[in-house]
This record gives C-alpha cells, sequence and structure tokens, in this order.
C-alpha cells in the first residue's frame, strides 16, 4: 500500500510507537515496495481479540469534569475507529499503540459479568450510578456476537441498581427489553453519541459506527419505550462539524432527547499524531486550518489536560461554540433536565430479590 493511501474502514492511519516500550519500529520504503511487488499485505489488517481476566470491573473515576463517579469497560480497544477519541492513550498501558493497534487489536474482559455481581452483592458497596463505557464503547461490533453489554444490563436489573450508557451503536437496540424494565424504576439513562449529521464526514471520522440514520432512529426508539436519552455532540471540531450546532440540536429534540451536551475535541498524548496523520490524508485543504483552530481553543496547544477548561476549551472558538449551544438549547430543548437515577431500591435487592424485612 502507497504511504499516502487512505486505509478504508480505519480512522487511524498509521500504527504509533508505544511511549512505554523500549523498542519500536518502522516500515521502510524497501519493505513496502516489496510488499506491493508479491502483493502481499505489509501488515495484518483483521482486527484480533484478546481475552482478559481482571480481578476488578467497576472503577472509581477521579477527574472531576467528566460527570460519573463509576465506570466499567468490558472492552478495550474500540473497533470503531474514531480517529479523535481519547482512549486510545489508555491503549499504551496495555503494551500496544494508540493508531492501529487501538482498533485492530481488542481486548475483551471475559469475567466482566461475574465481577460485576460480586460488586453489587458487596456488603460495602452503596449504590451509585455506574457508567457502561466511560473509555470504549460497550457496544462495538464483536458485542453484537459475544452479548457481554446484555448480561450485564441483565444483573444491574436483577440487582436493581443504576446505570448509565455511552454509546455511538445503533446496536443498542437489541437491548430495549431490558432498557425499558430498567425505566420503569428509573434505573438508566442512556447517552448517545451524534457528532455530525453529515454521514460522508461521520464515514470518516468513525468508521465502522452507525450510520447518522441509524443513531437518530435510535433516539427515537428510546424516547418512545420511556428511556432517558441525552444526546452528546463530542467532539465539537473547528472547521469540520462545529457548523452543525443548530441543525444537530434541533434533529435530535424533534426525536425526543431529554437533553444535549457536548465537548471540544483535544488532542492529548498520541491522539495529535493520530490526528494530524488522518487529517492531512484525507482532508489536505484543510488540515492546517483545523488544526490551528484546535490549538487556539486550548491556549495555543493542540492537547489540554487543564481541569475545568480541557472539556470545552477557551478562547474566541470555544466561546462561539458555547454561545451556539447555549441558542440551541433555548430554541430547541427549554426545560429540558435529566433525571437523576434512583439508587434506593438496590439494598433491598443485594441478594438478588426483594427483602420483605
Amino acid at each position: 500500500m502507497e504511504r499516502n493511501e487512505i486505509i478504508k474502514g480505519r480512522g487511524a492511519q498509521h500504527q504509533v510507537a508505544n511511549k512505554f516500550s523500549l523498542h519500536s519500529y518502522e516500515m521502510r520504503d524497501d519493505f513496502l515496495n516489496y510488499c506491493a511487488a508479491e502483493g502481499e499485505e505489509a501488515t495484518d489488517p483483521r482486527t484480533s481479540f484478546i481475552d482478559t481476566f481482571p480481578k476488578t470491573i467497576v472503577n472509581k473515576v477521579s477527574s472531576p469534569d467528566v460527570g460519573m463517579e463509576y465506570s466499567l469497560n468490558p472492552y478495550q480497544g474500540c473497533e470503531h475507529g474514531c480517529v479523535y477519541c481519547y482512549a486510545r492513550n489508555s491503549h499504551e498501558y496495555w503494551g500496544y499503540g494508540a493508531g492501529l493497534d487501538f482498533e485492530q487489536k481488542i481486548l475483551v474482559k471475559r469475567n466482566s459479568v461475574e465481577l460485576l455481581e460480586k460488586k453489587l452483592r458487596s456488603k460495602t458497596w452503596k449504590a451509585a450510578p455506574i457508567i457502561l463505557s466511560g473509555n470504549t464503547d460497550c457496544y462495538q461490533p464483536v458485542e453484537r456476537k459475544l452479548e457481554i453489554t446484555r448480561q450485564l444490563l441483565q444483573v444491574f436489573l436483577k440487582y436493581k441498581h443504576p446505570v448509565g450508557i455511552i454509546t455511538k451503536n445503533a446496536l443498542i437496540q437489541r437491548d430495549l427489553d431490558l432498557l425499558e424494565e430498567l425505566a420503569k424504576d428509573n434505573l438508566v439513562r442512556v447517552n448517545l453519541s451524534i457528532t455530525t449529521l453529515e454521514e460522508k464526514i461521520r464515514q470518516l471520522l468513525e468508521p465502522r459506527t452507525a450510520s447518522i440514520k441509524k443513531r437518530l432512529e435510535t433516539v427515537e426508539k428510546l424516547h418512545e419505550k420511556g428511556i432517558p436519552v441525552n444526546v452528546m455532540m463530542a467532539p465539537i471540531i473547528p472547521s469540520i462539524n462545529s457548523h452543525e450546532i443548530l441543525p444537530l440540536v434541533k434533529a435530535v429534540a424533534e426525536r425526543g432527547a431529554c437533553g444535549v451536551g457536548y465537548t471540544v475535541v483535544r488532542l492529548n498524548g498520541a491522539i495529535g499524531e493520530v490526528f494530524s496523520t488522518w487529517i492531512r490524508k484525507t482532508m489536505p485543504d484543510r488540515a492546517e486550518k483545523v488544526l490551528h483552530q484546535i490549538a487556539e481553543c486550548h491556549n495555543g496547544n493542540l492537547n489540554d489536560s487543564r481541569f475545568g477548561t480541557r472539556m470545552k476549551g477557551d478562547g474566541k472558538i470555544a466561546d462561539q461554540v458555547a454561545q451556539q449551544f447555549a441558542i440551541a438549547r433555548k430554541r430547541y430543548l427549554p426545560g429540558n433536565e435529566r433525571p437523576m437515577l434512583n439508587c434506593s431500591l438496590h439494598e433491598q435487592y443485594k441478594d438478588g430479590q426483594m427483602k420483605l424485612f
């Protein structure tokens, strides 16, 4: 494959060296030329799934500005391939790269369900919302086969425990039956990520996610079943989707979203290299403009780790985004509030059935 050729079906366009690794490698031109002449692939393009068996599954979240206290991720790495994904950096802690490795080497936590049940039965555990997909999407493609997320929802329902979900995959529609039962006791809230209304942009930014049409349909179906659904426009990328704020909020409000939120893109760690390489390949005409505008949102840098400002950015462009969102909420979602999840039932169901006394 030529170095400037776009890798279809992937967000990242190259392997990225793991900063924790003692060794690194690069693809030499003579090797690539040899592979091309022989009709061979220089690397294996297939996704591999690696079974893992962690000791714990519920993670305490210490960050003050991500809106969750506990998270649970049945998978590490994500085949969706969103080029901007903040979770890419976490793949380095598993010994892999944040580029193609993140999309092609998926760690499957096979004992997720048993660990969750053990946690919820613990005498010391006090109910608090646990968010599925605080890091990587619990409804990524392999979930269709493995159904780990569905089994986790069955455990949450059994123990009447509150759960939040973050996803950008319409596969969540498969579990409407469980979500509807959870919603009857105000035990679930869904956060559906919709970054753009333009399908061509979606295919470039998020190559293996559900289509925009399917995601809008998902908002509608969740609402029809009485399941609270909030839409996240995350992230907003200047000069790529920043012009879509009002039409996107209007579209999701018409389909029953109870709220909207957003983040401004930030390219921490290895993501800066992944994103910069990607945009210079896929959008060469506007690449430098976009990168400069992202930096303008973060005090002149592509990355931003400052609590309080890193999620929304600062400066003129970030202020314009905030103003547009304020207008969109006032126009299309006036007075809408996200309901607090119910934490009062779990104590009565700690052994899996309601206590009589």
